[in-house]
């Protein structure tokens, strides 16, 4: 899935499915569901298999923007969609009870996530990929997200600091040889998290630098703490029975609206196995030790939990055939 090499993003168009695309100063995140009815199907597998061409047809507008767009398929949906046997770790996404806080599971078949420089480029993709889809489906979540200063969230921290970059890029998002039928493909999961701003904010910095694990000005990484109470990215941070390090891919998007009194981010997180992301949930809902849970958590709700999986661009154009 990932493109290697020199990237040709300023003559054409970012190919669907391009999990490396550039970070952007703009996406949308929208879910939806599939009516179950034929035509429903018919159409849904139609828009899929004309992503590329839709995505060209907005995007040569301006090549500068650098619009993409990743589709998820949700597992439930994917028995419906194609007779090829689903990726192995597919399955909806588990809620995770903790002591204080839960980890919803809500419903998805498809996910699109738009990415652009220009709001205006994710907004007319949206839009006509809504209209192609039609009653065929139904909208059950829709987010604007947008870049926040230097990349932070709005609890005033940078995002995504940990990412991988260059070719461990691909290592820790495509799926390989242990899944051959789907190399090339990503697991996509995401959540909408709400923030309680006000309560955060009456949190002196250093106990919000603690929580989170970094400084809120420089991004200095902080020690790990050897005892007691671990950090956000602590708990964020997966290492194996072997001592290897597991990276996901965070393309996480603050969104609000201050009239409604909504502040959030967006997190979506791309990995090469879905185990990986599910191990730090549950290291975040429940603790490690079970009841030490990620105290970012006190502070921000997750109203939203969803698994896909992000396919490879021939697979997607082969649903139109």
């Amino acid at each position: 899935m990932a493109n290697t090499g020199d990237q040709p993003w300023q003559r054409v168009p970012i190919d669907p499915q391009s999990v490396d695309a550039p970070l952007s100063r703009a996406a949308v995140f929208l879910i939806v569901t599939v009516e179950d009815t034929p035509e429903a199907l018919a159409t849904a597998k139609g828009v899929l298999g004309g992503i590329t061409d839709q995505v060209k047809t907005v995007g040569f507008r301006d090549l500068g923007a650098r619009l993409s767009c990743n589709v998820g398929i949700g597992a439930d949906f994917w028995t419906r969609l194609t007779d090829t046997v689903p990726p192995r770790e597919l399955h909806p996404f588990r809620e995770i009870a903790g002591p204080v806080h839960t980890a919803v599971s809500t419903p998805g078949d498809l996910l699109f996530h738009i990415r652009a420089e220009r709001g205006d480029f994710t907004f007319e993709l949206e839009r006509q990929l809504l209209n192609a889809l039609g009653d065929a489906v139904q909208v059950v979540d829709e987010v604007v997200g947008f870049r926040y200063f230097d990349a932070r969230d709005l609890l005033g921290f940078v995002d995504g600091t940990a990412n991988p970059a260059g070719g461990d890029m691909a290592a820790a998002t495509c799926v390989g040889d242990e899944d051959p039928e789907h190399a090339g493909g990503s697991y996509v999961v995401v959540q909408k998290y709400l923030h309680d701003l006000s309560s955060w904010n009456r949190l002196p910095v250093p106990s919000q630098e603690g929580v989170i694990g970094r400084t809120k000005v420089e991004n200095i990484e902080l020690p790990d703490a050897e005892h007691g109470q671990k950090s956000h990215k602590t708990l964020a941070t997966i290492v194996d029975e072997a001592g290897v390090e597991h990276e996901i891919l965070r393309d996480n998007m603050p969104f609000g609206r201050p009239g409604h009194g909504e502040f959030g981010t967006y997190f979506i997180g791309y990995s090469r196995a879905l185990w990986v992301i599910e191990r730090m949930l549950q290291r975040m809902f429940v603790g490690d030790p079970e009841g030490s849970y990620d105290r970012i958590l006190d502070f921000s709700t997750a109203a939203t939990g969803t698994t896909f999986f992000a396919p490879t661009r021939s697979f997607l154009e082969s649903l139109g055939d």
